[in-house]
């Protein structure tokens, strides 16, 4: 069971973030000619295609926007399900030689992050991969960080955070929730 503990940030504080993690990858990759992004499913597609949307309004490029699953890379898979639900990836672009920024919504132990780098290896060498969070939680288990964060919120393991964004939800936040 779980308690409200927090809202961490509403909308606007999102869409700041966003922002700046658009800029960022912008000033980073000197531009954005040879960047695509792609987010890693569910809720780091939606925020890929945010930023993305951001860097178009700031470098006046149309970046690529792909969506990745990583349910067959997983470690913890066989612990998770006897049988996984598996999406499709959706990445209609080469990443041969291109500047991949990975999108996912909450950094944790680094355990997604390192599966999503599992499933790139299978479609193709990028020049470079780079990785953006909405929110960095700590308690990494694998020498993992991300290159663009939102915002750094240190949490007890009992704690939960909770990205809610369109279309999975009706409102835009990330709010803090207590294990009980």
């Amino acid at each position: 069971m779980e308690r409200f503990k927090a809202k961490l940030m509403d909308e606007a504080a999102v869409i700041r973030a966003l922002k700046r993690i658009s800029h960022e990858i912008v000033e980073h990759n000197n531009g954005a000619e040879n960047v695509c992004i792609i987010g890693i499913r569910r809720r780091g597609i939606p925020l890929a295609e945010a930023i993305a949307s951001h860097i178009e309004a700031i470098e006046g490029t149309k970046v690529p926007v792909g969506s990745l699953d990583i349910t067959f890379y997983r470690d913890d898979l066989e612990k998770d399900s006897a049988s996984p639900v598996v999406h499709d990836s959706s990445v209609a672009f080469s990443i041969e030689g291109k500047d991949v920024v990975l999108v996912d919504d909450v950094l944790y132990t680094g355990r997604t992050a390192s599966a999503a780098l599992d499933a790139l290896k299978d479609l193709g060498r990028a020049a470079s991969i780079q990785l953006a969070a909405l929110v960095d939680r700590g308690h990494r288990e694998l020498p993992i960080r991300g290159d663009y964060v939102g915002k750094n919120v240190p949490t007890s393991r009992s704690e939960i955070i909770c990205v809610r964004i369109p279309p999975y939800e009706d409102y835009t936040a990330v709010e803090l929730f207590e294990t009980v």
